[in-house]
């Protein structure tokens, strides 16, 4: 892996986090930037000893506020559809990485941002939090999956009432909406989303792994499709040596020790 410019990546025991650090452009995503989280992912797409992953943002100020302005404003029509390119190329790496991300998002999570945070699979957010998707104020709109991601996770409805105002809503309100699934005081939230990846790195990381795949497949079928892919997901895991070890422990009153196979 090469060196890397704008983020901070640490193992701590079985979670990696990720801190995206350009606190004085508000961790904004610029290319670099999404290149190197792009890469960061590819490397560690095989990496049996990481059970979860954490992004969050450097700084108390934000996540992730938005992407690189200065370096969109002088782009064409080709130059846009490759940068959305880039961007949905990282986020539907990140839905579709075989362990759970969580997005502990410290504060803005606007635009691109927010775009992220929607493609992780668990929202934890700080009190101060504040996110939206405020791309037409510019005269564009969401390029990394915005306008698809929060119509399924807030409704249609909200989810036009954000794209088109471009309103930015506090944590509170992205909590009821269900755009974020908790809130925390400041202090708490990296200590939370690491407490919840110790939690998930302590179950089967392959029933973990299909469990993710069949609920983020099964949103894009129909409910009958969606049963098929549950049902094949859950047999072959009867093949696996983690199914034998977790009933074996379940019967014996015992913690599982899953090895991942």
């Amino acid at each position: 892996m090469t060196e890397l410019k704008n983020l901070h990546v640490e193992k701590r025991e079985t979670t990696l986090v990720i801190t995206i650090s350009r606190e004085k452009a508000l961790n904004a995503l610029n290319k670099e930037t999404v290149a190197e989280l792009q890469q960061v992912f590819d490397s560690h797409q095989d990496d049996d000893s990481i059970r979860a992953v954490v992004i969050t943002g450097a700084g108390p100020k934000a996540f992730v506020a938005g992407a690189d302005i200065a370096e969109m404003s002088a782009l064409d029509a080709a130059g846009g559809t490759e940068l959305s390119a880039g961007g949905l190329a990282l986020t539907m790496t990140i839905q579709t990485f075989p362990k759970p991300v969580i997005a502990a998002i410290n504060g803005f999570a606007l635009g691109g941002g927010c775009e992220l945070a929607m493609a992780c699979d668990i929202r934890l957010a700080s009190e101060k939090a504040r996110l939206g998707q405020p791309e037409v104020n510019l005269g564009v709109i969401p390029g990394y999956g915005g306008t698809q991601r929060l119509s399924r996770l807030v409704g249609r409805g909200k989810a036009m009432q954000l794209v088109l105002t471009g309103e930015m809503i506090d944590a509170a309100e992205a909590h009821r909406i269900g755009l974020v699934d908790e809130v925390f005081p400041p202090e708490q939230l990296i200590d939370k989303a690491l407490e919840m990846a110790k939690v998930i790195a302590t179950k089967g990381p392959l029933a973990v792994a299909a469990a993710k795949g069949c609920i983020n497949r099964g949103l894009d079928v129909d409910l009958s499709a969606g049963c098929d892919i549950e049902k094949n997901a859950f047999g072959g895991l009867f093949d696996t040596s983690d199914q034998t070890e977790g009933m074996k422990a379940f019967m014996e009153k015992r913690k599982a020790e899953f090895t991942g196979k």
